[in-house]
């Protein structure tokens, strides 16, 4: 393949030499009609000449036409006349009222010159001349040359009537300034066209470089360890430049995911490496001879919690995953959000019982959404559950549902330890904890992707997760999920919307 310089001055001396061509062809046409135009003006005026001296010969008295004595002749002009009119135009013919010749000028009658026929078709060309059209023109195809014709009509009275005056010039001088224009841009052209290609090669090429200095510093910035670097933004022109701000923007968000992407692999790394230790140890301990019947029982029970707290990593781990590659489908049925808030409601106040919290509900008002309601009952659940496991024994969780414009707002308020306002933008990021000192250590522990989870559920159903918290006085986390119109149809696209949401999520938390 072609480089992209070399194949734009290809078209470039394309278009150089069609452009060339078809000015030529103008300039040659246009030339050849002006020049033909003015061998026209002057035919006429050389016409208007011959009629003037023929009008002077007969004011000074001087017989114009002759008669000559054998009767069988044609008339003719006198020698004095003939004299002059022989120093007139290339061709000069002169016509009897009744079509006879008076007069053909020496070039006429040279049988050198013309041959029979090319006579015999311009005397009738002559005669075949009208008032509406004053000039003509006559091919003779044995001198090669074009002949306008320019006519007069005039009757002078004497030895003989003139009902015609023809007067005829060689268009030879029409075709040969553009000849001599042919061979000029034939000699010229080659030379223009080669300079023209050249000069374009160089300007391609230095409309490339900044292209060729990007491409340099790509190269330099993909090994994987020099996403911190930026391409350089120069004075190249407004395409280039939004070109490299593209780029430096496309090298900026890899660099946070190649630095999400390793905090997840850290994170994930470090939440397996704890249980995995214990399972070993109590594995261990179970399969030592010394070790007694209620010991190993109870070995064996700490290792099967260890397992189970492994399989919901690897379960929410999986979730995660397939939102990310667009393959969890979202079902999308017509749900009444009240019952299901109730039913979460219900679901809180036994968790609440069990940990000594107050579970109150400020208000559940009516709303129908589009969604999944399995993924709607877990959005709400992870909340709530967040809620109660970060909230101190004799605290208060408070469950609303309200309609707000056109969306649902499921609102969950806690009186718990709060998030700092420092670390409220990585919330919903993977593996991240509010309290990571203790969160280990408490009964209710997790894995820091609850939050992430929901965040993707509330994308996927069209709608946002957000929170507002402070340090030490409680968070308030709300679902906001548009309201549906119970009589619209199913929406076709909706997985499709699922993948989008989830393209979004694994740029902001991958």
């Amino acid at each position: 393949m072609r480089p992209i310089r070399t194949r734009i001055t290809m078209a470039f001396a394309g278009a150089f030499i069609a452009s060339l061509f078809v000015f030529a062809v103008a300039v040659l046409v246009a030339r050849r009609d002006t020049a033909i135009a003015e061998i026209g003006e002057r035919a006429q005026m050389e016409v208007e000449q011959t009629v003037r001296l023929i009008e002077r010969t007969r004011s000074a008295g001087d017989d114009f036409a002759k008669v000559e004595e054998d009767s069988l002749a044609a008339p003719g002009v006198t020698k004095p006349m003939e004299r002059i009119l022989n120093a007139l135009g290339d061709y000069v013919i002169i016509l009897h009222n009744n079509g006879s010749e008076l007069y053909t000028s020496p070039r006429v009658n040279d049988l050198e010159a013309l041959s029979f026929e090319d006579r015999a078709s311009l005397i009738a060309a002559a005669r075949a001349m009208t008032d509406t059209a004053e000039t003509a023109k006559v091919y003779l195809s044995f001198a090669g040359d074009e002949v306008v014709l320019a006519m007069r009509d005039r009757e002078l009275q004497g030895a003989s009537a003139i009902g015609r005056v023809v007067v005829g010039l060689s268009s030879a001088p029409a075709t040969l300034a553009p000849r001599q224009l042919v061979g000029t841009m034939l000699f010229f052209g080659p030379l223009l066209i080669l300079a023209s290609v050249w000069w374009a090669y160089i300007i391609a090429g230095r409309a490339f470089m900044p292209i060729d200095r990007m491409v340099t510093q790509v190269k330099d910035i993909t090994d994987g360890r020099s996403l911190h670097r930026r391409l350089a933004i120069g004075s190249a022109g407004a395409e280039l430049v939004r070109l490299a701000v593209t780029l430096n923007e496309m090298i900026e968000r890899l660099e946070n995911s190649f630095g999400a992407l390793r905090r997840f692999t850290a994170d994930a790394s470090h939440e397996l490496k704890t249980p995995l230790t214990v399972l070993r140890a109590d594995v261990e301990r179970a399969m030592s001879p010394s070790t007694r019947k209620d010991e190993r029982a109870v070995a064996l029970e700490e290792a099967l919690e260890q397992v189970t707290r492994m399989a919901e990593l690897v379960n929410s781990l999986l979730t995660l995953a397939r939102a990310d590659e667009g393959r969890l489908e979202v079902v999308q049925d017509l749900i009444q959000l009240e019952d299901l808030a109730r039913e979460v409601v219900e679901t809180a106040r036994l968790l609440g019982e069990e940990a000594g919290l107050q579970i109150e509900v400020s208000e559940i008002e009516p709303a129908t959404v589009r969604g999944d309601v399995v993924r709607l009952r877990q959005l709400f659940l992870n909340l709530v559950t967040n809620a109660i496991k970060y909230t101190a024994r004799g605290g208060q969780v408070t469950i609303s549902l309200s309609r707000v414009g056109e969306q649902a707002h499921f609102t969950v308020r806690d009186t718990g330890i709060g998030i700092a306002a420092a670390d409220l933008p990585y919330v919903f990021d993977r593996f991240w904890r509010a309290d990571r000192s203790r969160s280990r250590t408490v009964e209710r522990s997790g894995f820091g992707l609850g939050l992430a989870i929901s965040q993707w559920i509330a994308h996927a159903h069209g709608g946002s997760l957000s929170v507002q918290s402070r340090l030490g006085r409680g968070s308030a986390f709300t679902a906001q999920i548009p309201i549906a119109d119970p009589g619209s149809p199913l929406k076709p696209e909706s997985v499709t919307s699922v993948r989008v949401a989830a393209a979004a999520d694994r740029v902001e938390a991958a």
